[in-house]
């Protein structure tokens, strides 16, 4: 009885570690630099490919603390994972990722004016748009997997994204609205830290 018990837990446990490489959720160690969380589920497909799919919330302030962005955006991705020595979701890859954003700006200024009177008054005025980008990219990146269990994960590539703002208010009167690094080409980066199973 033992010895059958023994061999249970044994072809458990190879069971468990032949799965523990197939999935990991991971996290962006850099995103609370600037006060986004940034967050991702990589599947492997093969022994040299996954997909990996990335959530980013965003809500923080830029230009003096006069412009809020806050928002989201999805990153799918196809890794091909190219070393020899180990398979993926271990090793060196190539990872083409397209990304959709979903962005609310928001700038809120102070106007200085006179009254009938002649007395200075101070109101506060709020221009709101919506930014919507749709873009992609590539990325080059290397994944450690520890024990089995922890992944590390380093990538760096040229993006893209292009697309629309719409103005909900206006107290100013006017209809443009910069969107800063969120359109245009850009430098997608990031030091993931996770879990496999």
């Amino acid at each position: 009885m033992k010895k059958l018990l023994l061999a249970a837990t044994l072809v458990a446990a190879s069971a468990t570690s032949a799965l523990a490489q197939n999935n990991v959720v991971k996290v962006n160690i850099l995103s609370p630099l600037v006060k986004t969380g940034s967050f991702f589920y990589e599947h492997k497909l093969s022994d040299n490919s996954s997909l990996q799919l990335g959530a980013l919330f965003t809500s923080w302030k830029v230009d003096g603390n006069n412009t809020k962005v806050s928002g989201f955006a999805l990153t799918p991705e196809y890794r091909f994972y190219l070393s020899e020595r180990s398979t993926a979701p271990e090793g060196f890859y190539v990872g083409p990722f397209l990304r959709y954003q979903n962005l609310t700006l928001k700038d809120t200024y102070e106007e200085y004016s006179y009254d009938a009177n002649g007395n200075p008054r101070t109101t506060t005025q709020t221009d709101e748009a919506s930014l919507n980008t749709f873009g992609g990219g590539v990325v080059v990146g290397r994944q450690w997997i520890f024990k089995e269990r922890f992944a590390l994960d380093l990538f760096l590539g040229p993006s893209y994204n292009g697309g629309s703002i719409t103005m909900k208010s206006s107290s100013s009167g006017t209809d443009s609205f910069d969107p800063g690094p969120f359109d245009g080409f850009g430098i997608r980066a990031g030091v993931t830290f996770g879990l496999a199973f």
